[in-house]
């Protein structure tokens, strides 16, 4: 399956709080569509106190997303729906969209009864391994 690395407490927020847009500077995605991984990477994001208050702004939750399991990881999947850029919007985005990026689409987050450990890659979609999804998400 196609998996994608992403920043704590972007993954938090992907998988737990709504969170419908993955926001990039070029399409990632291409032409696919279809379940992602969602992976976390193992360093959480520079700004990580920027990036909270947002999200508490925005859902009125704060993420748990600093406990050591939840960093360099495989949490759950989502659907990938679309990609399109922020100019393609006509003002009609999530709120999780951002100016001048690429939007990836995300629905149905489903987590994973526990993080599966892996090193994942930093850019692009890449292959997770099958065998190591839980049962029931292969």
């Amino acid at each position: 399956m196609k998996a994608i690395s992403i920043r704590q407490p972007w993954t938090w927020a992907i998988l737990r709080l709504g969170k419908d847009v993955e926001n990039r500077p070029r399409n990632i995605a291409g032409d696919y569509r279809g379940q992602v991984v969602i992976h976390a990477s193992k360093k959480p994001l520079p700004a990580l106190d920027e990036a909270r208050d947002f999200i508490l702004h925005l859902t009125g939750r704060l993420p748990l997303a600093e406990h050591p399991s939840q960093l360099g990881a495989a949490l759950g999947v989502v659907d990938l729906v679309d990609v399109h850029h922020a100019d393609e919007c006509g003002g009609e985005c999530s709120p999780w969209a951002m100016d001048g990026q690429y939007h990836l689409e995300l629905a149905n987050p489903r987590i994973f009864p526990e993080p599966v450990p892996y090193q994942g890659v930093p850019l692009g979609l890449w292959k997770f391994p099958d065998e190591l999804l839980p049962e029931g998400f292969r």
